[in-house]
Parts: structure tokens; C-alpha cells; sequence
């Protein structure tokens, strides 16, 4: 007997969680397994055929999907079509919920005894908490990243696991990799600010002026301090262009023609090397939480989405190691707030106060251990509940 999985993900971040998820269930599995879907490369090295590329769902805030709501809708059409063709055993979604869950929705319609598990529970903590009785109609089982999260899905009528964050198994910089990086980027003094601007060309033409701006002030202080900026490959042009305008001679690191797992080594050890960061609002301040590196967050978007989703907002910080440590600690600047000034007077406080960065540090630790650093490795404790869940059904 063969089991058969038809997997949807639809972002980098989805293509790491799938592909590890896939490797747990091949290691726990008791019989082959057979992948279908929609995945990145990594994904379809653990062997899943995908039906077109995933990055034609890479797509983020209103008006961007209503931008491209004619093509999503086409692809949420062929996609469904194609799950009730490969008669898996479970549909198995992976973040994205405004084209996974539409998809599970009409796999669900025709043939409501599939099993159906998604990946990353919504935020309907921080924002339209209908979604969880909505989502309920589609979806059986839930894998939560965040400890808080099992309580609203459950309550909406789903079971949930909590599985873990994968932020806490991922590898860190060596020290020779430091050093390396330290000897071919960095001076010998003066303090280090890694810079984040995001993944989407939208983000980075929004926050980069923005960004520049205020580091321009930190620098007028701190003329020693040190700008390092790795650029995602989907925006390494647009990085590129856009930091013409910098102060500071900023270092780029530019996965451009540079073999991956090169680059990746890259921008392990500029984390590591960092002493504070600038970071778009999203999981990278786990990522930033896992190398103990201090952060100020900020992130705006269109009007439209910032005037739709701030009305919405449940929560008064969207910051995951504020959320998860129930505290404030990490500064962050949204929407009307993402402005130049108090972003650089975040940074210069992080530079010259001890006590804030000793703050942020034991919000981190904090952070790491409540997302399961320590304990078995999410991807595994994934694949356990998606198996279990197919075997009691």
C-alpha cells in the first residue's frame, strides 16, 4: 500500500516547511509515500512533481491579490481539479490561506470525506477571528507554529497540534564562517546593523526609503557603524537599484550568480556577525531571536491594506517574539508609524543602552524555548500528527 499526498505551498517559507514535512513523513512513514502539488525546489527534491511554479502564488496584502485575482482564481480552479484527480489521502496546505483554503474548500464540496490538514494555523489572533469557523468547513486538522494557537482552532471546531516553530533547528553560522565573513566585509570596528527589507519587490520599494532615511540619521551619530543588507533573490535588482540612494557605503550581499548554499552561508554568518538589525515585520524576528541578534521591526503597506487590515487588528503588536513572550520588548513601527525618526532613535537607543538590548535578549531565550528549541524537531513532530491524524480517520 502506497500513501498519497497531494502537498500546496506557495512561498519560500512554505517550500522549507513542506520539504521538511515531507522528509519526516518518508522517515516515519511504515509504507512508501507519494507526492503531489505545488512546491518550490526544495520541496520537489524530497520528490514532489509540481503542477506549475510556485512562485505564481508568491503574492501578499489586498491589493496585490486583487491585482492578480483573475490568475489566482484560474490556478485555485486547476489545482482543485487536480487533487480530486491524483484521489490522495490527505490534502495537506501549506500557509497561503487565501488560495489553499479556497482550494480545500472545493476538494471539500465534491469530496467532503478527503482528509484535509493545513499547515500554519491563520492569525485570527491578531486579526478577523472568523476565519477559524470559516476555514472549519475545509479543513480538519491543523499543524500550529505558536504554542497560543491550538486553543482557536479548536474552538472553531478543528484539531490543532502544536508542533514547534522550525526557526529553533535551523543551522547557525560557525566560526569559521564568522571569521570569513568578518575578514571579507567588515572593518575592525564599529558597530554592525543588518538590515532586512523584506522578500517581495512591494515590500522593499516601500520600506527601503524609509529604511535608508533613518539609517542616515544613525550614522550621523554612529559614523563607525557598519550597514550589511543580504538581498533576497526575487528582489536583488530592485535592492540594488534602491540602495544607490544610501549613506554609509552599505554591503550588500548579492545571491546573484552565486551558487545557493554559498550565499546561505553568507547570510548565516552576517546574522551571527550583526549587532542589531532593521527587519520588515514577519518571521525573521525569530530568525533574528534565534542568533540573539537585537531588533527594531517596522513595515507599512498600500494605503488600502493598511486603512483595511489596522481596522481589523485585534492585537497591539504583530511582532512574533513580543506575541509569544507576552511582552513589548521588541520596538516596532507599522503603517503611519514606519517613519524615518523614531525608527532611528530605536536604533541609537538599542547602540547606546545596555539594558534594552539585555531586554531583547531575554525575550529571545524566552521565545526559543516556548517554540520548542530543545525538544524533538518540529518537522518531526509534523509529520507525527499528520500521520496520526491519517491513521485514526
Amino acid at each position: 500500500m502506497t500513501l498519497r499526498l497531494f502537498l500546496v505551498a506557495g512561498e519560500p517559507s512554505g517550500d522549507r516547511l513542506g520539504a521538511a514535512l515531507m522528509a519526516g513523513i518518508k522517515a516515519l512513514s511504515p509504507t512508501p509515500v507519494v507526492f503531489h502539488g505545488i512546491g518550490g525546489p526544495l520541496m520537489q527534491a524530497e520528490g514532489l512533481q509540481t503542477l506549475f511554479p510556485m512562485e505564481e502564488l508568491s503574492v501578499m496584502g489586498l491589493t496585490e491579490i486583487l491585482a492578480n485575482y483573475r490568475r489566482l482564481s484560474r490556478r485555485v480552479q486547476e489545482t482543485a481539479a487536480s487533487v480530486l484527480a491524483f484521489e490522495p489521502d490527505a490534502l495537506i496546505t501549506i500557509d497561503i490561506p487565501e488560495f489553499s483554503l479556497r482550494v480545500a474548500a472545493l476538494v471539500k464540496a465534491t469530496q467532503p470525506d478527503l482528509r484535509t490538514i493545513h499547515y500554519v494555523a491563520p492569525t485570527v489572533w491578531a486579526w478577523r477571528p472568523g476565519r477559524a469557523k470559516k476555514m472549519a468547513k475545509s479543513v480538519d486538522h491543523v499543524l500550529a507554529l505558536l504554542p497560543f494557537e491550538p486553543p482557536y482552532m479548536e474552538a472553531a471546531g478543528m484539531s490543532c497540534d502544536f508542533v514547534g516553530h522550525p526557526v529553533v533547528t535551523e543551522e547557525q553560522a560557525s566560526e569559521d564562517e564568522i571569521a570569513a565573513f568578518r575578514a571579507k566585509y567588515l572593518r575592525d570596528a564599529g558597530p554592525v546593523i543588518l538590515v532586512l527589507p523584506g522578500s517581495r519587490r512591494s515590500e522593499v520599494e516601500r520600506l527601503m526609503p524609509v529604511f535608508g532615511a533613518a539609517l542616515g540619521d544613525v550614522l550621523a551619530r554612529h559614523p563607525d557603524a557598519q550597514i550589511v543588507l543580504p538581498a533576497a533573490p526575487a528582489v536583488a535588482g530592485a535592492v540594488a537599484a534602491l540602495l544607490q540612494d544610501w549613506p554609509g557605503q552599505p554591503i550588500m550581499l548579492d545571491p546573484r550568480g552565486v551558487p545557493p548554499e554559498v550565499f546561505a552561508a553568507e547570510k548565516r554568518a552576517a546574522f551571527a556577525s550583526a549587532d542589531m538589525a532593521l527587519a520588515a515585520s514577519g518571521t525573521v524576528s525569530l530568525e533574528l531571536a534565534a542568533t540573539e541578534t537585537p531588533m527594531v521591526i517596522a513595515y507599512t503597506m498600500s494605503w488600502l491594506s493598511r486603512k483595511l487590515i489596522g481596522a481589523m487588528l485585534r492585537v497591539d503588536t504583530v511582532t512574533l517574539v513580543n506575541l509569544v513572550t507576552d511582552s513589548r520588548t521588541i520596538p516596532e513601527f507599522l503603517s503611519e508609524n514606519c517613519r524615518p525618526a523614531p525608527i532611528a532613535a530605536a536604533l541609537n537607543r538599542l547602540m547606546e543602552d545596555d539594558r534594552a538590548r539585555l531586554d531583547q535578549l531575554d525575550a529571545m531565550a524566552l521565545t526559543m524555548r516556548r517554540l520548542g528549541r530543545g525538544g524533538e524537531a518540529p518537522w518531526l513532530r509534523a509529520a507525527r500528527s499528520v500521520l496520526a491524524r491519517i491513521n485514526r480517520d
